[in-house]
């Protein structure tokens, strides 16, 4: 058997471990590139393992920005991975290469599902894999999206789309907030907080969250709300008010929601019930504890409270995402 023939036959050959392929072509943008290396081809074996087997697939040589790629396969072996990832590209004023375009679409077909980065929804657009779904790229370039791809439902306002087989990010941050939702749906919220962690990026954003907000957002460690931030994540199980978050940062509530909505572009309250939810998806994926005391320990008082916000806020019951969690389909089992 040639080298090569041993190196293809790897895919989807190793137990347990879905493949994630990266896609790419001439005029990528190096930073999408180097954001799906990160969350999927750095070793993260102490946080899960098995984790992914990251591969790079490519028509050839390809340049992105000044760096010069060389893929470890060509892009009809798409097909064999379990997750295909599109990185944004500069050229999308012009449609993008069929052949690339011809093999994300199979690689859809055989049950891969596939996640656009930034504007790499143009190739997914051009692939019909968005026809009659919603999704979103860059801020910047919805409305070119919407024109050239009229069967697409475009949202300029969301940091991602989940449809499930099919993903689309929003531009820079996004792409990234898009992997790290990826990697919960794998794996479940703590271990892709704990990446986050790892690469010092906010454990969660919501995909409906907005794009960005007016106020930049300080620098870590040296914002008002740095040492906040732990301390809260650190007392869930705690009855916090605004009034207690606003005493331990030294400030008064008003300022604390001007930081607040600096920083997270929501509100101290907003926020909180936010991170009682995900610590409640964190407990109803990796225990077995009661809806009761997951109420406790989340702060939300009692089961039915737990159950409104959790139900408002996620689109499930408790109890229904807990099942809906452990019987999810496995990369490289969804449908067109």
């Amino acid at each position: 058997m040639s080298p090569a023939s041993v190196r293809n036959a790897m895919i989807r050959t190793i137990p347990d471990v879905d493949t994630v392929a990266l896609a790419v072509t001439d005029g990528m943008l190096h930073f999408e590139l180097s954001l799906a290396y990160e969350v999927f081809g750095a070793d993260m074996t102490s946080v899960a393992d098995p984790w992914y087997r990251f591969v790079v697939c490519g028509p050839g040589a390809v340049r992105a920005g000044r760096f010069l790629l060389e893929p470890d396969y060509g892009l009809d072996h798409l097909s064999r991975a379990d997750t295909v990832i599109v990185p944004g590209w500069a050229d999308f004023d012009v449609e993008p290469p069929d052949d690339l375009v011809d093999a994300v679409r199979a690689a859809h077909e055989a049950g891969a599902r596939v996640a656009s980065l930034c504007t790499g929804a143009f190739v997914l657009a051009a692939a019909g894999l968005l026809d009659g779904r919603r999704a979103t790229t860059h801020w910047a370039h919805t409305e070119v999206l919407a024109a050239r791809y009229p069967q697409v439902t475009v949202d300029p306002d969301v940091l991602y789309v989940d449809n499930g087989s099919v993903l689309t990010s929003a531009g820079k941050a996004a792409a990234m907030d898009l992997c790290l939702h990826i990697v919960r749906l794998d794996h479940g919220s703590s271990i892709a907080n704990t990446v986050a962690r790892r690469l010092v990026v906010p454990p969660h954003r919501d995909g409906g969250q907005a794009q960005f907000v007016t106020t930049p957002a300080p620098a870590p460690g040296n914002h008002p709300l740095a040492e906040l931030f732990p301390w809260v994540l650190e007392r869930l199980d705690h009855p916090l008010t605004v009034e207690d978050l606003a005493r331990q940062a030294r400030m008064s509530s008003r300022n604390l929601g001007r930081h607040f909505r600096s920083v997270t572009g929501t509100t101290p309250l907003q926020w909180l019930l936010t991170q009682r939810i995900r610590h409640a998806q964190e407990l109803l994926e990796t225990t077995d504890d009661g809806v009761d005391a997951i109420a406790a320990a989340t702060g939300m008082g009692t089961a039915t409270t737990l159950r409104r916000h959790f139900n408002r806020t996620v689109g499930v019951p408790p109890d229904t995402y807990r099942r809906t969690f452990r019987s999810r389909p496995r990369p490289g089992s969804y449908g067109p």
